[in-house]
Order: C-alpha cells, then structure tokens, then sequence
C-alpha cells in the first residue's frame, strides 16, 4: 500500500503528530538561541573570528564525542524517559545565557553551547530511533522528511525571528523562548507511551534474555556491536562514509554563513550584519525544507525505477558545485539564491538517504548506528569549522566557500564510485510486518 500523504499522517497518527509538535516548537526555540549566540559573541568579541568558530565548535564537538554512549543508551532504555529528561535539563541550561554581559563571561556562553549540544545528542538519538516504531516501515520516509523538513523550515523562520528578536528586543529574549520551548517539546513527549517508541517483539530475545544481557554487558560492549555491525554492512559502511566525506566541505557551512552575512554582505543595501545572516540561513532553511517535502514523491520515483544509488550520488555532486558557486556570487540576493537551490538538492538526497539507513538497520541496533552517523559527521564537522576558521587568516571567505562547495562534492563521486565497482549493493526492500495494513489500524 502506498506511504500516507503528510496530512494523512499527522492526521490519523496521533503519536507521530505529538512527536512531531513537540520537535517543531523546540527547532524554532534552537534557531532564536543560534542566531542570537553568534550575534551575541560577534558583538562581545569585536568580530572575532575565533570567538566565533569557538561557539560553532562547542556546538559540535560535544555531540561528536558522546553520541556512541547516547546511541547505546537508548537502544538499551525508554527512549521516552531520555527525551523527558534532556527536554528538561536544556530548558534550565539555555536560561544561563542570560549571564553573558562582556568579554569575560564568553565562556558562559561557550559551556551552555557545549551543554546544550551534549544534552541534545541524548534527545536526537532517542528519537530517531523511535521514529521508525512511531511510523512503521511504509511511512517512514514520509515521517522522516516531515520531521526534518520542519527542522529546517523552522531553521528559515527561527534564523530571521532570532534575527529580528535580537535587534527588536535583545539577545536575551531569544534565549527565554529557547527555554520555553524545551519544555513544550517535554510536554508533547510525555503524552507518548513508551510501548510506542519501541519494537515490542524484538526477535530471538525474550524479556529475560534482555534483562540478563542489560545487567551483564557494558556501554562499551554495547558500542562495540553498533560499530561491528556497521562494519560488516557495506551498504550501511557506505552511507556513514559520504556523511563523513561531505562534512569535510560542508561542515564549513555555519562558518561561511557567519563570515559572509556579517562582514561580506553587511551594509549592502543597507543591510546589518545580523540580518545578512539570517537572510542567509532563511535561504538553506526554506531550500532544505521545500526539498524535504518533496522526498516522498521523489524517493518514491527513485525507488520503484531502481535508481536509488545514481539518486544520491549526482545529487551530492550537483549540490556541492552549487554551494562552491555561492563564493563567486556578487550580491547577497543572488548568493541566498545559489544558496537555495544547492540546499534543495541536499535536503531531498538528505531524506531519502536517512530512510534507507533506518531501514537498512534493525530497531535493537538503531539508535547506535544513528548516532555513529551523525558523530562521525560532527566529528568531521568540527573539524572543518576550525581549519576553515584558520584559514580565514590566508583566503578570503568567497575562497573559502568554492573550496568547501568541491569539497562536499566528493562525496557523491565516491558513492558513484563504490556502485560502478559493485563494492556496495542495496538489498532488495522487505515489507515490514510491524507497519499499519490498514489507515483506520494507525493510532488515531
């Protein structure tokens, strides 16, 4: 049966629709809380650029570091208590912002980055991989665009009211609706069962065979499997590498962002530095939106044609020629435009490829393999934003931009690649028996 549209599945999901709520008032509190932390820091630090790649490093490293534990985590407790917990938890940690007033309490504002990324490593691992038992195979790439697809629409709207918070009302005011939205999303969450988040007949294991191994094993015992897993997996290996790949160039993306909006462009057309910014991140915002909603039909396209793999890998390399293009661009209005357009292309390769990572991975292994994912990427990613950063010492931030637009083009040549050599296959799609038969069989 085909996949229900996004209406139908907010719809007649109810459980899917709270998750789904929750995520989209939380996501607009992140972007208010990012827009105005940088602008917050550029003005603290008279534009320094190192001040500036401090705050987006500290927002990557420490969910780089302790994404394996939060994978294991998940996959081994309620994935419901996790997202209460760490809702909670950020909503008091966003609320210390408020204690940055000068240079000397920048540290302030780094350590609550650096929090708020290790509490939301916790969160992002739980629900992703609940994600899949919420919405059963058949609706899992409709489930998985629409939540990222909110994500960035809200990172278009969050990034331009953040924008104009700042300048209307003050950064501080960005950061109590940053609070405030953690503990709607907790909200939403615990109107959640638990039962709803996790495959309830795990095969081959039974309740007591669980407990014993939960009491006996270890995280590191745990983590281990994740990776082994991967390992053996060559289509699973493949999708963790072109992330990693593509972060070695478009892990620079917030870095430009920052570096184009509030010095290239400020005071074009008479334009602030913090509203070149937002314009900016408005435009990556709506192009990896617009391209999410779109995943459906054209993962579906895709699919049924066998094209999967060709899918994913032209669109990484059209989308990073697009973002180098962005470096040559004279005006801010034509860089957004180029900005766009490249994020379109991202956000439905984006989409189509998270899916046949989550159905690739069994739900016992999910949130480990997940989590690796996206630590690898991070890891990569913080490293991109620092050499880019020193780099900025030597090359302009237009150089800068064509280099990392190739670079995140690699990725797609190596996926060619691995296909064209018959080093990695994708197995022929199983119908999950867990998903709804029937529309009236989803929770309503």
């Amino acid at each position: 049966m085909d996949s229900l549209t996004y209406m139908q599945l907010l719809g007649r999901n109810r459980f899917f629709r709270r998750l789904w709520l929750g995520q989209v008032v939380s996501e607009l509190g992140n972007w208010f809380y990012f827009i105005a932390a940088l602008g917050l820091v550029r003005v603290v630090s008279n534009n320094s650029a190192g001040a500036t790649t401090i705050i987006l490093v500290a927002r990557l490293v420490p969910f780089t570091l302790i994404a394996p534990l939060a994978g294991a985590v998940v996959d081994r407790w309620s994935r419901r208590t996790v997202m209460l917990v760490t809702d909670l938890t950020r909503a008091l940690v966003a609320l210390l912002l408020l204690l940055v007033h000068g240079p000397n309490d920048l540290w302030i504002a780094y350590a609550c980055t650096a929090l708020l990324s290790l509490f939301g490593a916790f969160f992002e691992a739980a629900k992703n991989a609940a994600v899949p038992n919420i919405t059963g195979d058949r609706d899992l790439l409709a489930g998985t665009a629409l939540m990222f697809s909110s994500r960035f629409l809200l990172m278009s709207f969050g990034a331009a009211l953040g924008g104009w918070t700042a300048a209307s009302f003050g950064y501080k005011a960005a950061f109590i609706v940053n609070s405030i939205s953690f503990l709607v999303s907790a909200w939403s969450v615990w109107l959640i069962p638990d039962r709803a988040t996790r495959q309830q007949d795990e095969p081959s294991r039974s309740d007591l065979q669980i407990k014993q191994r939960r009491k006996l094993s270890t995280y590191w015992f745990d983590i281990r499997e994740g990776w082994a897993y991967i390992i053996s997996h060559p289509p699973v290996a493949a999708i963790l590498g072109i992330n990693i790949l593509w972060a070695t160039g478009g892990g620079a993306i917030n870095l430009i962002s920052d570096r184009l909006g509030g010095l290239v462009f400020a005071g074009h057309n008479g334009i602030s530095g913090d509203g070149a910014v937002a314009v900016l991140y408005f435009a990556a915002g709506m192009g990896l939106f617009i391209g999410m909603m779109n995943a459906r039909r054209v993962g579906t396209y895709v699919e049924m044609r066998g094209r999967t793999a060709g899918f994913i890998g032209w669109t990484l390399v059209a989308q990073g020629v697009l973002f180098a293009a962005i470096g040559l661009m004279p005006t801010l209005i034509l860089a957004s435009a180029m900005l766009f357009v490249s994020r379109v292309m991202l956000g439905v390769e984006f989409a189509i490829q998270e899916a046949l990572l989550m159905r690739l991975v069994p739900d016992n292994l999910r949130g480990r393999v997940s989590t690796t994912d996206r630590a690898g990427e991070l890891l990569i990613w913080s490293f991109s934003t620092a050499i880019a950063g020193w780099s900025l010492k030597a090359i302009t931030p237009r150089a800068l931009t064509v280099v990392a637009g190739l670079l995140s083009a690699i990725a797609g040549v190596v996926w060619l690649a691995l296909f064209a050599l018959k080093r990695v296959s994708l197995p022929e799609r199983e119908v999950d028996k867990n998903s709804p038969a029937e529309p009236e069989s989803v929770p309503i």
